[in-house]
């Protein structure tokens, strides 16, 4: 571009002014081979002013119109790739239209009690300490799940450790995964598998694992040293128990391992 090609309100690009895109809002010629200009950002909307050369202005381009190739206003980008990221942006919003996405969105039939633990005292609790005490057969797995799937669905939650005692890691693993669609790992394998070096609770985002595992105080330490979670889930907690020896508290291992897990979560689910 040349001086005498100069325009007001032409949008400039390239050169001296950068990648940006600036509109020309007026010149002034200083000499035969300099000029001052003043321009806006279309970015940042700053207004600035250039002293630029007859040879610096070589690099500076003139933005195409609108619709031809302008990087602020084009309107020729890949339509699938447009519709993909709207779709999975109303998809991530479609809770506030939905209160009960999880429900909508999973392979259950919740039971009135279910939807009123978890909707009406579960959810309105941000961050949440909670106990979970209905009795046996209650449906605790699935209020927990429906939980999780909806803190997931609102983008609130992805890390997440699921504490249980020995015999129910697989039942909990398989429950989650087919009625939520929410695959979990199970810690004890991934501990054995995991390279020399690496915290097994940092590589595996969403994970369970037995309790009489993580109370040891080697795995304590682990936990102490990984990230924080956006959820714990201990079942059975009442085995997290501590003992009065006259004035003086009996902690035991799983006791301590209670403690640790609540500094280390923002949400707290015991059952």
């Amino acid at each position: 571009m040349r001086i005498d090609e100069l325009k007001r309100h032409s949008v400039l690009t390239g050169g001296v002014l950068g990648d940006d895109l600036w509109r020309l809002l007026d010149f002034e010629l200083v000499t035969d081979e300099s000029v001052n200009l003043t321009v806006q950002s279309l970015r940042t909307r700053r207004v600035d002013q250039k002293w630029l050369y007859d040879a610096q202005l070589d690099d500076v381009n003139e933005a195409p119109p609108s619709g031809q190739g302008s990087p602020a206003w084009a309107m020729d980008g890949d339509a699938e790739q447009f519709r993909l990221v709207a779709e999975a942006y109303r998809i991530q919003l479609a809770w506030l239209f939905d209160p009960q996405m999880a429900v909508h969105t999973s392979l259950i039939d919740p039971l009135p009690h279910q939807l009123a633990a978890v909707y009406e005292t579960m959810l309105p609790r941000q961050p949440l300490r909670f106990l979970l005490a209905d009795d046996p057969g209650a449906g605790k797995t699935i209020m927990a799940g429906l939980f999780l799937r909806e803190l997931m669905l609102r983008d609130d939650v992805r890390r997440c450790l699921i504490v249980v005692p020995a015999n129910p890691t697989e039942q909990w693993q398989d429950e989650i995964l087919d009625k939520f669609n929410i695959p979990f790992t199970l810690l004890d394998g991934a501990a054995r598998s995991a390279p020399r070096g690496l915290n097994p609770l940092n590589e595996n985002g969403l994970a369970i694992a037995r309790i009489d595992t993580l109370k040891r105080r080697e795995q304590r330490e682990q936990i102490n040293a990984a990230d924080d979670w956006d959820l714990i889930i201990v079942d059975e907690a009442h085995k997290m128990s501590a003992r009065y020896n006259g004035y003086e508290i009996r902690r035991t291992d799983r006791y301590r391992l209670g403690e640790t897990l609540g500094t280390k979560t923002r949400h707290l689910l015991l059952m």
